[in-house]
């Protein structure tokens, strides 16, 4: 196995940048809508340019950093692209002197190791579709090549998961409401800061974002088997647990919504562009932020075991079995 050379470069300070993340911007899920194919992809604080719409044939990257690597036998040529819940950002080992959090236990080393590939794993904490094909630059400072380099035409297995950091969607969802929740507006205030409309034309970029990024795989690997991987259940189908989401209760069932909106939005852009859809959302059923059994860690950061409102390992173990299952149905 051969990995990043670590970068002595403040960990801790840039794993705590990370964190706020999510906790600092304001709700903002107004965004403008286009019609497939011709999206423009959007960039957040973690990239450096706006490179429009990934599915051209070409990348516009330069940087020094390279990805996570392993090579573990005869099986396919496999490149993992995604963002924090493919990196899996503290889930056991995570490489801390990497800006991209990726973790050596995440979904795309379990199914690596299962299936015997060659895996390059790209993906890294804070990723847009926009990280696809431009530099990404990391809390830590760091700039990392588009993820789209990684991919060649003997690259024979890709997985996608992209899409929630677009449009601010994740640091809306659930920091924008948290802090609105304390700002006494009543019980439905995330809700309220915005509308149907909005949420629907966000979702509806969203959908183009991802499509044109999994035509852009094609495009680059056109003997790739390529999924489209999903996102999890965050948020609760009824009930609540304030010290985990501290959330108006109100808001729960609108940001659940969301969620349920966000997944929709990749399987669709799946469908639309022709690729198998890995479904995350049925596999993590009943292991919310607030379950008895909860996969996805609230908003307190455990250093041993996963990022504020991020996967645990378990999630990630489902995840993969979910991929090796589509793979070999």
């Amino acid at each position: 196995m051969t990995t990043r050379t670590p970068r002595r470069r403040a960990p801790r300070r840039a794993l705590a940048a990370l964190a706020l993340v999510g906790l600092l911007p304001a709700l903002g899920l107004v965004a403008c809508s286009s019609e497939d194919g011709g999206a423009q992809a959007s960039t957040d604080t973690t990239s450096s340019a706006d490179t429009g719409s990934p599915s051209a044939s070409t990348s516009t990257s330069t940087s020094t950093s390279t990805s996570t690597s392993t090579a573990t036998g005869d099986g396919p040529v496999y490149v993992a692209i995604g963002d924090s819940y493919t990196a899996a950002p503290l889930v056991p080992t995570t490489d801390l002197n990497d800006g991209c959090l990726q973790s050596d236990g995440n979904y795309p080393h379990l199914v690596a190791a299962a299936l015997g590939a060659s895996l390059t794993d790209v993906s890294c904490s804070g990723a847009t579709t926009s990280s696809l094909v431009g530099v990404q630059t990391t809390m830590d400072g760091v700039a990392h090549p588009a993820q789209f380099d990684a991919l060649t035409a003997d690259t024979t297995l890709v997985t996608v998961s992209i899409g929630g950091n677009d449009q601010d969607l994740f640091s809306s969802m659930l920091g924008g409401c948290v802090q609105l929740a304390t700002s006494g507006q009543g019980r439905t205030p995330c809700a309220d800061a915005t509308s149907e409309a909005e949420v629907e034309k966000t979702l509806a970029t969203i959908r183009s974002h991802v499509r044109a990024a999994l035509e852009g795989v094609a495009d680059r690997s056109p003997d790739a088997r390529v999924l489209a991987v999903g996102y999890p259940q965050i948020v609760p189908a009824s009930g609540s647990c304030p010290r985990l989401l501290p959330v108006a209760s109100g808001d729960l069932p609108f940001i659940r919504s969301v969620n349920r909106g966000l997944t929709d939005a990749v399987e669709e852009a799946a469908k639309r562009a022709g690729v198998e859809y890995v479904d995350v959302w049925a596999a993590t059923a009943g292991h919310d932020i607030c379950a008895d059994d909860p996969w996805i860690q609230g908003q307190r950061t455990d250093t041993s075991a996963a990022l504020s409102f991020h996967p645990f390992a378990a999630e990630q173990q489902a995840v993969a079995d979910a991929v090796l299952a589509v793979l070999q149905g």
